[in-house]
């Protein structure tokens, strides 16, 4: 039985043309600026969002951190979602690395608003932290994948230029928020001060995000970068499977999210299992569990070959990605209503007594 893993779209891997592609890739010592690959796909991704200039390093968290360096000095105050992934899964890195603090702000499923931004500033006295950047994430993850629209994120850049703030966008799904809202690279770019995007999500890349910014900020990141041991030579490898990725991969994705959709219906029409339709907005889909623990719900799954993560005593995350076909989501469907309905339920509950 083929294992359905939903657990992340972290879990894709490299198809066959990718590895051929990353075979194929002329490398040069990157820590010398030499991997002309990796130079070209910097500035081809900087272009494509209307920025100066691209870092390619390992991971979404060394793009988030490295964005919070250049824009902060120790103990400015950040802005943050308290649901955002800089606040809930990067080990605390930014009270070490650089010395700020986080102040974390309870939005709409993930997302901030102006006037929330309007009202946490602080720094008048000298008693208080002085706020110095707004991170915004798109799309969210533990707000369950949504997006903000170009106003929202319009709104929220006036509120920062009127305070003085830096605007970071951690874009860790920011193609699969492009395909859901249809906005363009240069749109969402051209209100960043800072942007992370990564390859290796729903695109399918093996590893890699790359932070883009101004030439002056990039130019500091990559010495930082190095500082944190993100240097690498011949990256060249992964560069090339990261641009494949987002040419062949990105058109992609509007699947991933249809498939989301019709699992969150099926969810509904259990009768046991809910979810608000209107939230399921990209790939990503988290569902309340009813009279059941999500412990007990992922086992049930579990006992059908189809992996998913909790997210709390009473919540479930199930991310689609380009290697869930449509056979696997019409037997994942079929799973849930024939294992979670509540038919089924009271059946059990009746067989027990």
């Amino acid at each position: 039985m083929k294992v359905i893993d939903l657990r992340s779209d972290t879990v894709t891997k490299p198809t066959q043309q990718m590895k051929k592609t990353m075979l194929e890739a002329e490398v040069g010592d990157d820590v010398f600026g030499e991997d002309e690959l990796t130079n070209k796909f910097q500035f081809k991704m900087a272009t494509l969002f209307g920025m100066e200039a691209g870092l390619y390093v390992p991971s979404g968290t060394m793009s988030n951190q490295l964005a919070l360096k250049v824009l902060t000095q120790p103990s400015n105050e950040v802005l943050i979602e308290s649901k955002g992934h800089i606040l809930q899964y990067e080990t605390g890195g930014a009270s070490f690395l650089s010395a700020v603090q986080l102040f974390p702000l309870h939005g709409n499923s993930g997302k901030l608003n102006a006037a929330q931004i309007t009202s946490a500033v602080r720094g008048t006295y000298d008693w208080e932290p002085e706020t110095k950047v707004v991170c915004v994430e798109h799309s969210t993850n533990k707000g369950g994948g949504t997006v903000y629209s170009l106003d929202e994120l319009r709104s929220i850049k006036r509120e920062c230029q009127r305070h003085k703030l830096y605007l970071h966008v951690d874009g860790a799904r920011i193609w699969n928020a492009m395909v859901a809202t249809g906005q363009k690279p240069h749109e969402i770019g051209q209100l960043a001060d800072t942007l992370s995007i990564c390859f290796s999500k729903g695109l399918g890349a093996p590893v890699g995000s790359m932070l883009l910014s101004s030439s002056k900020n990039i130019a500091k990141a990559r010495r930082f970068r190095k500082m944190w041991g993100g240097g690498m030579r011949q990256i060249g490898l992964l560069t090339a499977a990261a641009d494949y990725a987002v040419q062949h991969h990105w058109p992609k994705l509007a699947m991933d999210h249809k498939h989301a959709k019709a699992f969150a219906k099926a969810v509904n029409e259990t009768g046991t299992l809910s979810v608000d339709l209107d939230s399921v907005q990209t790939n990503i889909i988290l569902f309340d569990t009813g009279a059941k623990t999500a412990l007990e719900v992922l086992d049930i799954f579990g006992q059908q070959g189809i992996k998913m993560v909790s997210f709390g005593t009473s919540t479930v995350r199930a991310t689609f990605h380009f290697q869930i076909e449509e056979s696997d989501v019409d037997r994942l469907i079929k799973v849930t209503k024939s294992c979670l309905s509540q038919r089924v339920s009271k059946s059990s509950n009746l067989r027990k007594t």
